[in-house]
């Protein structure tokens, strides 16, 4: 053991949906938490309720590393039913751990992986007479052996198994029991691993938190009052959480009264109407959804656009077209989020890259929605969005005021202050706006998603309707200062290679980059963080040949909005794309941009300066 490998392996349990194995796998997880040692977790599940395989994996990395790796070191296989390409998918040499109580053939093992397990249901059928027992306590032994060979403490295992259950105290000895029936076979009966678990002191004050839960922490800090929502994987939980922390930051301590409110609409139609409902009237309002409510909202989405009204849309996106895979990730919103609607419309997308980004952005999407009195969406996808995720705890300036943007005052009213709802008036593009009730005869203005002047008066006249549309231009122009600037991260050595990449790529990427690296191949790497696009980014295309752009949808959206907005020639930009529903690991992005960077070698000199 004492050139085991410590603190470095992929384990990935093969679980059956609604077996009560969540809580198993998450007493793993955050027993490692607590010995100091970084992990990432990705739950991947069915759309179903229940009955179809679900699978969980975790990273473990005391690098640091958050993104998947790709392969497995340690398959805990417990679902018959995927059980081949469960085994199929374990590294050569490295572990299937499974219920031995069944015999199987041998044609059901590969001989280039090592074989263990314990006789669970054997066990827990002599132990427990209840069948639901028998089931949930099983997923609580294999975690008690596990923690035998991979050196797990009990007393941390103990210690979690009291917190997770101090409502039910009945519940805990129970739950105890069963880890030790797991450990103690495993003690007797297997040996260790050719990797395991050690403390560390590598996770500090980092809390472990969904992104999805981040956003709508932000929200509330955000000065959010107002959620409109329809139920739909997977951002129902982002709607839940704001619930949660509303109760406890918007509810009056003397009254006892909410100062908030939160509807769920009897569609996704009705839901973003109450938003941009709230908007108008000067609440901070959003709703939260996937791809499908997105393509329901496109007329109130455009809306808000034309008659300039402040909302924000939280996307956690999933994989499409139509249903597609509900319970999967993608970033495949992209394009329908930046031109939503008919007509010519441009929205301001924030893309953040981890749990706290969702925070920051989550509140920052409120300010840019008034500065710039438009839609802002904050896209976030499913395994940023459902995934629990080793983050830095959320910073807040106690001193930071909202900035509500252009809203004119009746003082500025009765001082004789001319005011035009869509007058330009100090050249960004962006007019000033009233808010209901404001003055009692002055500042009123009839609002409407048709043409008209900039005295918001109703006109067809052509002349008027392209003013407005080149000041919207205008607009969306001036909101490239406001957007989160892009993360520049150059190379050791100079180098004619670049990458572009945004959202929950950016782990997965940090690692791949450092493999590149060590391989010796050398590469400048841009992470985009919003949009419009800032002139640096079609800087850092101009300056690189070719830039390789990693995205997790089919059609390299990224990569047209890109070409389309930054004007620069296509045979630049190299699409590497994942779009299988699992998030994408650094095994792939490296293996990718290797191979073309291969490619590009090849070419001949004039092929590079296209």
């Amino acid at each position: 053991m004492t050139d085991a490998r410590i603190n470095d392996f992929v384990v990935k349990f093969a679980n059956v949906n609604g077996s009560g194995s969540a809580s198993a796998n998450g007493l793993f997880v955050k027993s490692i938490l607590r010995m100091g040692v970084p992990v990432s977790a990705r739950n991947i599940f069915p759309s179903n309720i229940q009955g179809l395989p679900t699978w969980y994996e975790v990273r473990v990395s005391e690098a640091g590393w958050l993104g998947r790796r790709g392969g497995v070191d340690l398959m805990v296989a417990m679902n018959p039913q995927t059980w081949a390409q469960d085994v199929k998918s374990i590294e050569p040499n490295q572990y299937l751990f499974y219920d031995t109580t069944k015999t199987l053939p041998p044609s059901a093992f590969r001989e280039d992986i090592r074989i263990i397990g314990a006789p669970l249901t054997e066990i827990c059928n002599k132990t427990y007479s209840d069948p639901r027992q028998r089931q949930l306590f099983k997923n609580i032994m294999y975690v008690g052996a596990l923690a035998q060979i991979l050196g797990i403490p009990t007393e941390i295992a103990e210690q979690l198994i009291s917190e997770e259950f101090a409502s039910k105290p009945k519940l805990i000895d129970a739950n105890v029991n069963a880890f030790h029936l797991g450990r103690s076979w495993a003690e007797q009966n297997l040996a260790p691993l050719d990797f395991r678990l050690a403390r560390a002191d590598k996770v500090g004050d980092r809390i472990f938190v969904e992104g999805n839960s981040a956003a709508a922490l932000g929200a509330v800090y955000g000065g959010a009052t107002v959620c409109a929502w329809y139920p739909i994987t997977p951002s129902t939980s982002l709607a839940e959480a704001f619930e949660k922390y509303c109760k406890k930051f918007r509810t009056d301590p003397d009254t006892k009264q909410n100062r908030f409110a939160i509807v769920q609409g009897e569609d996704e139609i009705a839901s973003i109407g109450i938003v941009v409902g709230a908007g108008w009237n000067g609440a901070r309002a959003f709703t939260c959804t996937s791809g499908p409510g997105v393509s329901l909202m496109q007329e109130f989405i455009g809306l808000s656009y034309f008659a300039e009204i402040p909302a924000v849309i939280f996307d956690v996106q999933r994989g499409g077209p139509s249903t597609g895979m509900p319970t999967r990730t993608q970033q495949s919103d992209i394009l329908a989020a930046a031109y939503a609607s008919h007509g010519d419309t441009k929205h301001p997308l924030l893309l953040p890259c981890d749990p706290g980004e969702c925070f920051e952005f989550g509140a920052l999407a409120f300010d840019l929605a008034d500065r710039l009195q438009t839609m802002i969406f904050v896209m976030l996808d499913l395994d940023m969005g459902m995934n629990e995720w080793l983050t830095p705890p959320f910073k807040w300036d106690d001193a930071k005021k909202l900035d509500r943007g252009k809203v004119m005052t009746a003082a500025e009213l009765e001082a004789g202050r001319e005011f035009g709802r869509y007058l330009d008036v100090d050249g960004d593009g962006i007019p000033y706006r009233t808010l209901p009730g404001e003055h009692p005869t002055k500042g009123a203005y009839f609002t409407r998603g048709t043409s008209r002047d900039e005295y918001a008066r109703y006109t067809e006249e052509g002349a008027a309707y392209m003013r407005n549309m080149q000041r919207l231009l205008k607009k969306f122009e001036t909101a490239k200062s406001l957007i989160p600037k892009p993360i520049r991260r150059d190379a050791k050595r100079r180098t004619p290679y670049g990458v572009i990449y945004y959202g929950s790529t950016a782990p997965a990427m940090d690692e791949a980059l450092a493999a590149l690296e060590a391989q010796g191949r050398h590469i400048d790497a841009l992470r985009i963080r919003g949009f419009p696009f800032e002139d640096s980014i079609a800087d850092f295309i101009r300056e690189h040949d070719p830039v390789f752009v990693v995205e997790q949808n089919r059609d390299a959206q990224l990569r047209k909005l890109l070409v389309n907005e930054c004007e620069v020639h296509p045979a630049r930009l190299v699409p590497v794309l994942h779009y299988e529903g699992a998030p994408i690991t650094a095994r792939f992005i490296v293996q990718e941009i290797a191979e073309r960077m291969r490619a590009q070698e090849k070419l001949p000199h004039s092929e590079h300066a296209k």
